[in-house]
């Protein structure tokens, strides 16, 4: 899996506008490649892009859900060589808390398979109707969880993976079934970027 210097959006790759470079802050070394800014019609093209996916499969089928978020912490566990060599030159931190995070990032998407595949995420309650109550009938009310809508997720500095890409925010809104659209952060563009690849081929397999 290579670091192209791209925006990801949709299942596509996309070049942007204007370039700035991630820094190794261990050496003060520029790390390449160069990456873009996005405009803001890849913004919107991104924002559109989730809400056709919302708006014409919804939620989705949860077994489906489950299926993408252990794909996606299979794909994040195959590039783990390349994701902490890279996680490594962009934050500084050392590789042993690199791949202590990864396995944390991994375990949160397991645990939302986990929870689809139980069933109670969405604490349906049911009341069913009583027509011949007195002094006035009851009608059948249902209340359950749903999903929302797109939702944005911009990443951390300090946890490039737990709380980045594929991390607790976007992991809990793909498992109620919101489309989501991840900010890189640009302290570790390329951690990011590998990270979005896993996702998309993650999506290819479920």
């Amino acid at each position: 899996m290579s670091i192209e210097g791209v925006h990801l959006i949709a299942g596509e790759s996309v070049a942007g506008q204007g370039t700035f470079e991630a820094t190794n802050p261990a050496s003060g070394q520029q790390l390449s490649p160069q990456f873009p800014d996005a405009t803001r019609d890849q913004v919107d093209a991104a924002v559109e892009a989730a809400l056709q996916v919302h708006e014409s499969r919804g939620a989705g089928d949860a077994e489906q859900r489950a299926r993408f978020l252990d794909a996606a912490a299979a794909r994040i566990e195959q590039a783990g060589d390349a994701i902490t060599r890279r996680g490594v030159e962009e934050t500084g931190l050392p590789a042993g808390r690199f791949e202590a995070e990864r396995g944390r990032t991994c375990n949160q998407l397991r645990m939302f398979a986990s929870t689809l595949r139980e069933g109670l995420f969405t604490e349906s309650i049911i009341e069913t109707a009583l027509p011949d109550r007195q002094p006035v009938p009851r009608p059948d009310l249902r209340r359950r969880m749903r999903a929302l809508g797109p939702v944005a997720v911009f990443g951390a500095s300090n946890f490039p993976l737990a709380f980045g890409i594929a991390g607790g925010d976007t992991a809990s809104a793909l498992a109620a079934g919101c489309p989501v659209i991840a900010k890189g952060h640009p302290a570790h563009p390329g951690t990011c970027e590998l990270i979005g690849k896993a996702l998309q081929e993650a999506a290819r397999d479920a």
